[in-house]
């Protein structure tokens, strides 16, 4: 369901949502989220806004794909599986049914091949790899001071036909490399 449909009752607790998501992680709060406890409820809760091509509507449940080394541990298995589904792909050639792939830091030295894979494909691109959105990845997690920031490169996510919510990006840093 597109954002936009949603009753402003629920628009509004997303968005607070999200924006919780991104305020620092204090000492004592650092025990209960992680980092990437953070960025794995950023990672599914992205999709949400998220402007979908009118062509590829996305499946229920979402396939939110991790490729090389999982940085998230057990946080991702905490998502309703009626809701998404996570795989683990380790070639870029095995992208198959993934909506949103993440491409964990683990696999910096691979990042050409995995964007050159992704390219004209209907997947949203996520990572925590520094300069992930200005060599033409869609959506940068970076961990600046003790916060999870989002950068969007929106210029590649229009090239894949996507597109995101005002929202969201009133709450990014949007480059357009």
């Amino acid at each position: 369901m597109p954002f936009s449909t949603l009753p402003a009752v629920f628009r509004r607790a997303l968005i607070a949502a999200l924006l919780l998501c991104l305020l620092p992680l204090r000492p004592a709060q650092a025990q209960d989220v992680s980092e990437y406890g953070v960025k794995a409820i950023l990672f599914y809760r992205l999709s949400q806004f998220v402007y979908w091509p009118a062509d590829n509507k996305p499946p229920t449940p979402l396939t939110l794909c991790v490729v090389g080394r999982n940085p998230f541990g057990s946080a991702l298995t905490q998502i309703d599986q009626s809701v998404a589904t996570i795989e683990a792909r380790q070639s870029p050639s095995d992208l198959g049914s993934c909506q949103l792939l993440f491409i964990p830091r683990s696999e910096a030295g691979n990042l050409e091949a995995w964007l050159s894979r992704t390219e004209n494909r209907r997947l949203v691109t996520v990572s925590d790899i520094p300069g992930f959105a200005r060599a033409g990845g869609m959506i940068e997690l970076p961990l600046e001071g003790e916060r999870v920031n989002i950068v969007i490169n929106r210029r590649s996510a229009r090239r894949n036909g996507f597109e995101f919510n005002a929202q969201l990006l009133r709450l990014a840093r949007v480059i357009e490399p």
